[in-house]
């Protein structure tokens, strides 16, 4: 469990810095104030969640799959 947390938050982290890295060295007090009136493709304040499950979700079903072809061998 430790380590899918690790997994989640470092998705997190890499998503949140990477679309928002001018925003996040610039004013990054201001820009998480600014986050209830984020309209993110109509999602609104949620939408750093529901985009960290979304690959999250991609990330696991490629995992499995590759622990399903290691078990194979």
């Amino acid at each position: 469990m430790k380590k899918e947390l690790i997994i989640f938050i470092g998705i997190f982290l890499f998503l949140a810095i990477g679309m928002h890295f001018k925003e996040w060295t610039s004013h990054p007090i201001e820009h998480l104030e600014a986050l209830p009136h984020a309209g993110a493709y109509g999602i609104g304040a949620i939408h750093p969640l529901v985009f960290t499950v979304i690959l999250y979700l991609i990330v696991a079903l490629f995992r499995g799959i590759i622990k399903l072809f290691r078990r194979g061998k």
